[in-house]
């Protein structure tokens, strides 16, 4: 697989590259960095509004990643955003805005991503809205406390897969539970996608955000999936070309589609690169390649464990390859630093997750993300070169 990747051809330091920092972003097969070229080369225009060839190729082109996206998710409404934070916060101002008011109640979680915290804390600034965090406990959340939480809730934001553990939620068990209280669910999928193949309909939540980064697609791109019910109870938050069906003096009306909240010259090329890499993607056998990653993540996480380091990802069944882990005096920082000298890239910090970092009693981890593309020798290489790390520290 490694072929499909031009990156891997490339030295770090004098190195080949062992790339383990899928969970901040993945590398990219020739056929997405191939379709951006050529759109740019061939069919460079602006979408929806001529009917010249090339604006009619760009259409096209950009069009078909919706309906990739539609399709490979099972969803009616796919609105493309700039990525996962985007598409948080267009439910926070198009959904929020117009249906939450003083006093609601919207139920997080202490294992978001930044991305799923602020934009709820900022609406709660404006509206006076109520937010509950679900406790993180023993490796899982706390599901009797999630219950508590549910009383009143309007919105549950839940965090599918951890982009620091790697643990993938519940979430079915949590959508089911809150709707049983009528509350509108928001799945931050972003570390999920590239992982499962999730049917949007049949999970059940009424929004979906990912990107396109963490799947081997290009970078400022992402969609939000919505349900039909949802769709009709938003509003557009930004105006401007595109989003409009008519404008006067004295006002305006909106498209009734997607395009309602995509106010702008969308993200042409990244289209055209996401659409070949949903087309590539959908070759490969997702669930075969989780459980081999997993189980090469579970070996490299018990060769830490001897090593003297404190692993905080429980890589239990359905957890991505996701390993964070600490050395007991060596700075993080320090010990990735030694490792990019191998030619080896992790990644340090918190990760986005600051109260799950405090909750964890750290400031910040180590953590290796294991993807498709990554195999038994990178882990022997990792090993290796932590053993190089050991030897240089003592």
């Amino acid at each position: 697989m490694k072929r499909d990747f031009p990156i891997f051809s490339r030295q770090v330091n004098g190195k080949p590259l062992v790339y383990l920092d899928n969970a901040a972003t993945t590398q990219k097969p020739s056929c997405v960095i191939d379709a951006m070229s050529d759109y740019y080369s061939s069919s460079n225009a602006n979408v929806h509004r001529a009917v010249h060839t090339l604006a009619g190729e760009a259409t096209e082109g950009y069009e078909a990643c919706r309906t990739l996206l539609k399709q490979r998710y099972n969803a009616n409404y796919a609105v493309i955003t700039s990525g996962t934070t985007e598409a948080i916060n267009l439910v926070a101002h198009a959904w929020g805005e117009h249906n939450l008011t003083a006093g609601d109640v919207v139920v997080l979680t202490e294992m978001e991503h930044h991305s799923d915290i602020v934009p709820w804390q900022m609406l709660a600034e404006r509206a006076s809205i109520e937010l509950r965090f679900v406790p993180f406990t023993d490796g899982e959340l706390d599901l009797e406390a999630f219950k508590i939480a549910l009383e009143g809730a309007k919105l549950v934001c839940v965090v599918h897969t951890s982009n620091v553990l790697g643990i993938r939620n519940p979430v079915e068990e949590i959508i089911a539970m809150s709707q049983t209280v009528g509350a509108k669910v928001l799945l931050d999928a972003a570390q999920a996608v590239p992982h499962e193949l999730i049917d949007f309909k049949q999970i059940g939540a009424d929004f979906m955000a990912f990107s396109a980064h963490k799947m081997c697609g290009p970078t400022g791109i992402g969609a939000l999936l919505i349900s039909d019910e949802a769709f009709s109870q938003m509003e557009p938050f930004m105006g401007g070309g595109d989003m409009i069906q008519t404008v006067t003096l004295e006002g305006s009306t909106y498209q009734s589609n997607e395009h309602r909240f995509e106010a702008g010259t969308p993200r042409i090329a990244e289209g055209f690169g996401w659409a070949a890499a949903l087309e590539w993607i959908a070759k490969i056998d997702l669930e075969s390649h989780h459980n081999r990653l997993l189980a090469i993540a579970k070996n490299v996480a018990d060769e830490l464990k001897r090593k003297g380091m404190t692993v905080y990802s429980s890589l239990n069944p359905g957890d991505a390859a996701v390993i964070s882990f600490n050395h007991p005096t060596i700075h993080p920082e320090d010990f990735a630093r030694l490792l990019d000298a191998q030619g080896i890239a992790v990644r340090t910090g918190h990760h986005c997750a600051q109260p799950l970092m405090e909750k964890l009693g750290v400031s910040g981890t180590i953590r290796a993300s294991f993807y498709l593309y990554n195999d038994d020798l990178d882990a022997e290489i990792f090993l290796s070169g932590i053993d190089r790390v050991l030897e240089a520290m003592q």
